[in-house]
């Protein structure tokens, strides 16, 4: 019985928690992510967000959810988990930056929360609608997903739709930007990649992840 409740915490809420610990800042969740960047009324008003999760971090948290025992899990097996990860998102800002005309964009809460599992990999998906809608006017609209203590790895989908608009004005687009790989900063500065000892000297408080997040840049005329 101990064992089930464990595994039924929400999946997210066991992301936040164990980020917290500096010694775990190197990634341990790998997630793909897609956003739909919605208007209404010409206006910036919600984001729809689509996280595909690792197969092995699925597994994990998916353990003992397959209720009628068919093998297989549906979206409404998943739906009350897909409640509580999309209201407990909020403490960690949704991993979600915005901005449009360069001011930063406060949100309301989630709506439609979602997950489903196809091909080994849970996706949790959700309308995350701004405070107050914003006019963009001739300024840029940007969007970064990512987890500042880099212990969720979120990496924007080479997918054709990873990046889209709904009901945004004529001539809107929509340009996914990827930062350069980080150049090795340690003693092994030699050697290709990154290290664990790199990865381990991060802090919670490093914010090491805003430095090679994805981005979703809108443009309109």
């Amino acid at each position: 019985m101990q064992t089930a409740v464990i595994l039924r915490r929400p999946l997210l809420s066991l992301v936040l928690a164990f980020a917290a610990v500096p010694a775990e800042a190197h990634p341990h969740v790998w997630v793909t992510t897609k956003a739909e960047i919605a208007y209404e009324g010409g206006r910036v008003a919600a984001v729809r967000h689509a996280w595909t999760f690792d197969a092995a971090y699925t597994a994990f948290v998916t353990q003992g959810l397959d209720a009628d025992g068919d093998g297989k899990l549906t979206p409404d097996e998943l739906a009350n988990l897909a409640a509580e990860n999309t209201a407990n998102l909020a403490a960690s800002g949704y991993f979600t930056k915005l901005k449009v005309g360069g001011r930063e964009q406060g949100f309301a809460d989630p709506a439609e929360p979602r997950m489903a599992v196809e091909g080994g990999a849970l996706t949790l998906s959700f309308r995350l609608p701004l405070r107050t809608p914003a006019a963009q006017g001739r300024g840029i609209v940007s969007l970064e997903v990512y987890d500042p203590t880099a212990f969720v790895a979120f990496a924007l989908s080479g997918a054709t739709d990873a990046a889209t608009l709904a009901g945004a004005p004529p001539g809107c687009a929509a340009t996914a930007t990827r930062p350069k790989p980080a150049e090795p900063k340690t003693a092994e500065a030699g050697k290709p990649g990154m290290s664990e000892a790199f990865f381990e000297a991060l802090t919670a408080a490093s914010g090491y992840g805003a430095q090679f997040a994805d981005r979703i840049l809108v443009a309109c005329p």
